[in-house]
């Protein structure tokens, strides 16, 4: 299998150029003149090895995985050149690269997170983009750490702001709280210890998975890091997570599922633990503008910095389910995918248009590979793209063309940063948060 995906991502980095093509939502009237991309890394094996609670909480194997834990994976590293090469084929057909393009300097940027799998995901992806250019990719931390533009971690806190945050995450259960959040996972949860008999497991009849799937679900709530928790979510979330990469994986999706024939609704009840998790952490409107703040004052100068006509930041889920709740995304769910919300390897997409008044309008929208796209390593073409799902935001108005003013965009992301000081406003001013700012 590792030999099969090797001559495969082999034979993508050295395809000649692939015919141009009609691009599938032209905009007629407008010339792309930029795009942005915040882009997640794409397929990785599980954040935790063998030796750990996931490795014990099944007494199943888990697919042998083609890199070590929580790096990008050999498929993770063929579907994101084929996701740079199909964007080379969109941007060749809107006439913002040419054929073969050798960017001038300034032109194109690549920045990621210091992490194996957010660096190689942006190295696989220019090289599909520029396949004949030597492109190179920031990092702005040591390897293997979390650089601070993309680290969600809280800048700042004082003892009545995570209260109110602990609030906040209550409200998503109810009158039950924390507990009314756990209870609305039981089905899943249910699910997800029945795919990976989990009561077989020696983790589950020795107690080292604790009184899992009770037990008592906290919030770890502390200055210069993540909003955290311990308890049945989180550890149900790592089991769930590592299943979902799994069945991406896994050619026989019987096998992915340990033996169990499941459905494209199963797969999203059990990733439902997963996208819980990710709001409860990340997406409350006292959390997002704290800890997406450094990575929204970044993705604001790309917007408009001049001479740019790409840009490519890779971070992770965390960094764009933070950056679309502070910008005040409406509700969506992505279709084609077991993912419905940050789909592995998925885009955010700015695309500056200009009108023939030269007047700015921007498309926001989601470019993924579908959940088929991923297990079957389609190449994406003008005939078979990545899904495009567009975006819409709380009291942002579009053009006739579904698009958005530049400078209403551009007032979203100011409103959205200026959201951070109005915290340090509400929360006062003592040494402990000026300290920490």
């Amino acid at each position: 299998m590792k030999k099969r995906i090797a001559a495969l991502l082999l034979a993508v980095l050295l395809l000649g150029m692939l015919p141009a093509g009609a691009y599938a939502e032209e905009a007629d009237g407008y010339t792309l003149d930029r795009v942005v991309v915040l882009s997640r890394h794409n397929i990785r094996s599980p954040l935790s090895g063998s030796g750990s609670l996931l490795g014990d909480i099944t007494p199943h194997e888990w697919f042998n995985w083609t890199s070590k834990p929580s790096e990008l994976s050999l498929r993770g590293a063929l579907l994101e050149t084929l996701m740079g090469q199909y964007f080379r084929l969109w941007l060749e057909d809107e006439g913002l690269f040419p054929e073969n393009y050798r960017p001038e300097t300034g032109a194109v940027r690549f920045y990621a997170n210091a992490k194996q799998r957010t660096l190689a995901t942006a190295r696989y992806f220019s090289a599909g983009l520029l396949p004949v250019a030597e492109t190179e990719i920031e990092s702005h931390a040591p390897y293997d750490t979390m650089d601070p533009t993309f680290n969600p971690v809280l800048t700042f806190l004082t003892g009545e702001y995570a209260e109110d945050i602990r609030g906040q995450v209550a409200e998503m259960g109810g009158e039950a709280g924390i507990q009314g959040i756990l209870d609305g996972l039981r089905d899943a949860i249910g699910l997800l210890m029945d795919v990976a008999d989990i009561r077989d497991s020696e983790a589950y009849k020795s107690g080292a998975a604790g009184d899992f799937p009770e037990g008592e679900t906290k919030l770890i709530i502390e200055e210069g890091k993540e909003v955290g928790m311990t308890g049945p979510i989180k550890t149900a979330t790592s089991v769930a997570d590592a299943l979902t990469l799994q069945y991406y994986e896994e050619a026989d999706p019987v096998k992915a599922a340990f033996g169990h024939a499941l459905n494209r609704e199963d797969w999203l009840k059990l990733h439902s633990i997963v996208d819980t998790y990710t709001d409860m952490l990340f997406t409350r409107p006292l959390v997002c503008v704290n800890v997406a703040h450094p990575l929204l004052r970044e993705l604001r100068a790309e917007l408009e910095t001049q001479g740019r006509r790409f840009s490519f930041l890779c971070g992770h889920d965390s960094n764009l389910a933070s950056v679309l709740a502070s910008l005040g995304v409406k509700d969506y769910t992505l279709p084609d995918s077991v993912e419905p919300m940050t789909p592995i390897g998925c885009k955010l997409v700015f695309e500056r248009w200009l009108n023939g008044a030269g007047e700015a309008f921007w498309k926001v929208s989601l470019v993924y590979q579908s959940t088929e796209q991923l297990r079957e390593y389609a190449r994406l073409t003008v005939d078979d793209p990545p899904v495009k799902t567009p975006l819409a935001f709380e009291d942002m108005e579009t053009n006739a063309d579904g698009m958005i003013a530049e400078a209403d965009l551009f007032a979203l992301f100011d409103g959205a940063i200026n959201a951070y000081d109005v915290l340090l406003e509400r929360y006062g001013e003592s040494e402990e948060f000026l300290s920490a700012a």
